[in-house]
């Protein structure tokens, strides 16, 4: 593994070399007998040729000794070499940053680092696009920064979406995927792939990524003009702002998944124990107007009272068995703790009458009120069984499946100095080749006549982007927490494309005082965040013939960009 991982950069290494050749000319009259004394006026070649049909333009080496051309296939050649190195660096910082994850868990790792580091090679290669060179060659330059920037954000929410949903695809029962069964084939409608409520969540996120592109274009849809040095800095500030906030974000979201599963738990209780005295109860719980029976409610303690006249927790143990909690992922001893906790007012550890009714009718209130925000009329009968039906299924959403288990790492010192070396060889990597890439693009723009933006949109987001190998591996395993996996990485990557990369593009149109002149794109990555990200914010089920419009809004946006450059 390591040699195959060692090979491209032995190939490239020699490719250095070979420009550094000398040599000795041979001249008719040189005579026969002469022997050569060492070199003799040596002649250094400053390109790799790769072609006879050399154009007349000079080309700059990177750095000094990074070979370049000014033709079309050897363009091709380097943009090929140069982008496979880059990919290679966003797999290190990949591989590096997941054992990282392992060892020492979310929070700033997973909150911080690895959000950044999987943008890395994106933000090198925007750099690199703009800080080269004069003023002019850097705007000449920034559109293959552009070019990357919208790319990998169409390239992710299209391409790449709609194949996760056919690698992952799962029968459909119910409208919900089920995990690892796969019976109807490529049925268009039967079947599809689910995922959590993290990930609706995930991709409303990706919504509000986009209004730093708002805020820069604003003044141009509105007076027709280039965005000012004000709107550019504003722009700066909001998506700065918004890295913070995601990163924060990020940080404290396994907090916020464990409180909101505990708040959703609660809720099944009072589900489960409403439905249970519900089947006890003389009468129904609320009258005709909708409002808790109190008579019902206290006939119901006298028939579930103690001979002492009062409820304690050894009763409510006894009268909770028929509930199944271990389906709710919760067990009697949680439950009872939580109903003495919300009915026992007195700490007295028992609950008697006035307390059962008043946290009755609390409860009761409750499940009529989450009935009323899901436009059921709180007279129906039904409200209960509606009530208990939801709860579940948006336990089923937000529940941590326990068949995901999580290796622990043998020997943590080592493999920590590991990852740090992965990360450290990355990032080196990338910014080293990410210039030299902007040339090879420019160049072959220049060669081909083909605007930058084009190769760049195209080309950059497979070699910058190493999410695409792990999202289907993830999405292949068929399951919904895989299927939930992939999604919301290919949501918080596009999100970080959006405020990070774009804060640093931002940063170099304003340092450098350079022209914005990008409206098409910013169209573009405005219209595919908002169709994508609404389609899968309010769902969480999604059937197979959703890939082909995924897939139509790839060329769709290439049209779409070329039709205005061409008439803006």
């Amino acid at each position: 593994m390591k040699q195959k991982f060692l090979f491209p950069y032995l190939v490239f290494f020699l490719l250095i070399l070979s420009k550094f050749s000398y040599g000795r000319p041979i001249t008719d009259q040189a005579p026969l007998v002469m022997i050569s004394d060492g070199v003799h006026d040596f002649r250094e070649e400053t390109h790799i040729y790769l072609s006879q049909d050399i154009s007349s333009n000079t080309c700059t080496e990177s750095y000094g000794f990074l070979p370049c051309t000014t033709n079309v296939l050897g363009n091709v050649f380097l943009i090929v070499v140069y982008g496979y190195l880059m990919f290679l660096a966003a797999k290190s910082l990949s591989a590096g940053s997941e054992i990282l994850l392992q060892i020492l868990g979310p929070g700033i790792i997973g909150g911080l680092f690895l959000p950044v580091l999987s943008s890395l090679p994106d933000a090198t290669i925007i750099l690199a696009s703009g800080l080269s060179g004069s003023k002019e060659t850097a705007q000449s330059q920034v559109s293959v920064g552009m070019g990357l920037l919208a790319g990998s954000t169409v390239m992710l929410l299209t391409i790449l979406w709609g194949t996760c949903l056919i690698v992952g695809r799962c029968d459909l029962e119910n409208s919900v995927a089920i995990d690892q069964k796969d019976t109807k084939g490529f049925d268009l409608a039967g079947s599809g792939i689910s995922t959590d409520i993290w990930t609706s969540y995930a991709a409303r996120i990706m919504i509000i990524s986009v209004i730093p592109f708002v805020i820069v274009q604003l003044p141009q849809v509105i007076h027709g003009t280039p965005p000012s040095r004000v709107a550019v800095l504003l722009s700066l500030i909001v998506s700065i702002c918004l890295v913070v906030i995601y990163t924060l974000y990020q940080i404290f979201q396994p907090r916020i998944q464990r409180r909101k599963l505990a708040y959703v738990k609660y809720k099944n209780l009072m589900s489960g124990l409403l439905e249970l005295l519900k089947s006890q109860a003389v009468g129904r719980f609320l009258n005709d107007n909708g409002e808790p029976h109190t008579e019902v409610i206290e006939k119901l303690f006298e028939s579930l009272k103690n001979l002492d006249g009062y409820i304690t927790a050894k009763d409510l143990r006894a009268l909770l068995i028929g509930v199944h909690f271990e389906e709710k992922d919760m067990n009697i001893d949680e439950a009872v703790a939580r109903i003495m906790l919300d009915f026992d007012r007195s700490h007295d550890s028992r609950i008697d009458r006035e307390e059962f009714v008043r946290g009755i009718t609390k409860w009761l209130r409750k499940a009529k009120h989450y009935a009323t925000q899901n436009d059921h009329s709180p007279k129906t009968p039904r409200l209960l069984n509606d009530f208990h039906q939801r709860t579940q299924a948006e336990q089923d959403l937000l529940v941590e499946n326990s068949d995901e288990t999580v290796e622990r790492v043998k020997n943590p010192k080592w493999n920590t100095l590991k990852a740090v070396m992965m990360l450290l060889l990355g990032t080196a990597v990338a910014a080293a080749f990410a210039d030299p890439l902007v040339d090879a693009v420019d160049n072959f723009s220049t060669a081909t006549s083909i605007p930058s933006f084009f190769v760049s949109f195209v080309i950059l987001p497979f070699a910058s982007s190493s999410e695409v190998v792990s999202a289907l591996i993830f999405a292949s395993r068929k399951k919904i927490r895989t299927a939930s996996l992939t999604y919301s990485e290919i949501y918080g990557s596009v999100t970080m494309s959006n405020i990070l990369s774009l804060s640093v593009f931002l940063g170099l149109v304003y340092i450098r005082d350079l022209t914005w002149n990008f409206e098409s794109e910013v169209f573009v990555i405005l219209i595919v965040c908002i169709v994508m990200g609404l389609v899968a914010s309010f769902r969480t089920t999604f059937p197979l013939w959703l890939c082909f419009p995924a897939y139509a809004l790839y060329p769709l946006s290439l049209l779409f960009v070329y039709i205005l450059n061409c008439y803006m």
